[in-house]
């Protein structure tokens, strides 16, 4: 149900932009994050109904496509799982505002036919599979933790973002804090190179997740609302704390709360301590331009940025499966904004 409400947000928004001409100042694009894409879809619907002369069209190409876009200034702001590092921020030209917008989960989902049983993977287990270490379901290294499942005498796919991804950012920071050897052989960042060999990749968390439903065997990180709307497995994590956790809007929140402040340059609540903390969590961020070229455009992009960072766009944030910002981030991603203004 929540994927046909998503779907019919997008359409209302494309429709919305559509019956405006071509060259509308009223019509504002973004692109970036597929992390973000259902939470923007029905957070801009509800703007454009409020606000009915400003509609907002927003890609899902990946962050990394967001920065390029946002750089290129082919769009007004752009979205990325992580916020922009020195390079990109000098690449801008101007100076960059960078405000928290959302807060989100990447589930291991996966697709094992015949398994009714929700699998249990440590933290380890996810570096082992996704180092290539660790081939079969029914690895002793898995069975320990599913005793009474009957795990299959299957090869894993391991599915990954072939696009410049957010995700990716925040799973593979999450492998480096766990592994040392994934750490030092493959590291962190948007793009990097998968060294499972049965290592599959995939555009966008819609690719990911459509990957995994059609590839049995396969496991992959999705954003926890592409899970819950397409009803798809996922495992349980054991966190750092030892607990066995879901990815849900609760340990996420449960993530943030063990870092109530973040910023541009630290930002990561990846593998957090805390009983209830689901390990691969993370904030989603907006990039702008601090002084926009066109002012009248600059104020319709504040107004609507101000609307989706405050209380009344975060109150739609759990009803498509993301977590509210905190209230002092929420206050903190405002004060960033207001700068906008000066």
């Amino acid at each position: 149900m929540r994927g046909s409400l998503v779907r019919c947000f997008t359409t209302a928004v494309v429709a919305a932009a559509l019956t405006l001409p071509a060259a509308a100042a009223t019509q504002l694009t973004g692109a970036g994050s597929s992390f973000d894409y259902p939470f923007f879809s029905k957070a801009f619907y509800i703007y454009n109904q409020k606000n009915p002369n400003v509609t907002i069209n927003y890609q899902s190409i990946g962050s990394g496509g967001g920065i390029q876009q946002f750089t290129a200034k082919n769009v007004d702001f752009g979205a990325t799982d992580v916020p922009m590092n020195d390079e990109e921020l000098a690449r801008a030209g101007q100076p960059v505002l960078q405000i928290p917008v959302t807060l989100g989960g990447a589930a291991v989902a996966y697709n094992l036919p015949g398994v009714s049983a929700t699998i249990k993977l440590t933290r380890q287990n996810v570096v082992d599979i996704y180092l290539g270490k660790i081939l079969k379901w029914n690895d002793p290294q898995i069975a320990r933790n599913n005793k009474g499942v009957s795990l299959p005498d299957m090869s894993i796919v391991v599915v990954h973002r072939s696009d410049g991804s957010g995700t990716s950012y925040i799973f593979t920071d999450f492998l480096s804090r766990v592994s040392p050897e994934w750490k030092s052989k493959v590291g962190v960042g948007k793009s990097v190179s998968w060294p499972a060999p049965s290592a599959i990749g995939a555009k966008g968390n819609e690719g990911v997740a459509g990957q995994i439903r059609s590839t049995p065997g396969s496991i992959g990180y999705v954003e926890m609302a592409y899970v819950i709307e397409n009803k798809m497995s996922a495992a349980l994590l054991q966190n750092r704390a030892g607990k066995w956790v879901d990815c849900t809007q609760d340990t996420v929140a449960a993530a943030a709360a063990t870092k109530p402040e973040v910023n541009a340059k630290n930002f990561s609540i990846v593998d957090a301590s805390g009983a209830n903390s689901y390990p691969i969590s993370g904030y989603s961020w907006i990039v702008a331009y601090k002084k926009p070229a066109d002012a009248t455009r600059g104020k319709m992009l504040y107004d609507v940025l101000a609307w989706l960072v405050g209380p009344q766009g975060q109150m739609n944030a759990k009803s498509v499966d993301y977590v509210p910002l905190p209230v002092n981030v929420q206050n903190a991603a405002s004060a960033t904004l207001r700068q906008m203004q000066r």
